[in-house]
């Protein structure tokens, strides 16, 4: 998407950085012409990066599924195990 000079402009102004600007598009509410992210929201997606840091810690993981039930849980060990 095209940043118009005055866009660039306001962010640097306003001390927003592109990764901040990403983050909003990709997980902001449209409203309109504006996608907003709000503090409520940030919260939400700051305790979801809590868990995924445990979840990197365990090297990734593998929940198996089928149709609605949830059979089995395990830590990731990679393709070749």
């Amino acid at each position: 998407m095209h940043k118009t000079k005055h866009f660039q402009k306001r962010m640097s102004q306003r001390g927003i950085s592109r990764d901040m600007v990403d983050l909003v598009l990709s997980y902001g509410q449209p409203e309109g012409d504006k996608v907003i992210l709000s503090r409520k929201a940030s919260a939400r997606l700051m305790e979801a990066a809590r868990t995924l840091a445990k979840i990197l810690d365990k090297g990734g993981l593998v929940v198996v599924a089928s149709g609605e039930a949830q059979l089995t849980t395990y830590n990731y060990q990679g393709r070749g195990h």
